[in-house]
């Protein structure tokens, strides 16, 4: 059983910076390619960014803002965001798939979602 849990999120003034951390159990993070996705209210789900072994892909939208990272001995997976907007809000999900997927998927696991909140 493969379960993904999310923690790291709040409210944070535009600028602001949030680091989102998933933990992983039943399956290392290592082998998987693991992602990261927000959904907005009103909005459908959006790809964020994604780390599959030694390849790391980012959204446009988040691409010189966002970090993702992975600690092997720790079974995490990590999402550095700074410069904070509005636009940002949203609950973000980490992913996990136990093969190579492109970056916006199939992912076959999925954790509960943190909110993130950023005010302006």
């Amino acid at each position: 059983q493969v379960r993904l849990v999310e923690s790291g999120g709040g409210l944070v003034q535009a600028g602001g910076s949030l680091r989102l951390s998933c933990a992983a159990s039943g399956r290392t993070v290592s082998s998987s390619a693991m992602g990261w996705f927000r959904q907005a209210p009103g909005k459908e789900r959006e790809f964020v960014a994604q780390i599959m072994w030694s390849s790391i892909y980012y959204a446009n939208s988040v691409k010189g803002r966002f970090t993702i990272s992975r600690d092997n001995a720790q079974n995490t997976v990590s999402l550095q965001m700074n410069s904070l907007n509005p636009e940002d809000t949203a609950v973000y999900y980490c992913a996990a798939h136990p093969r190579a997927t492109n970056y916006y998927g199939p992912y076959d696991y999925w954790g509960q979602g943190t909110q993130v909140t950023v005010s302006s």
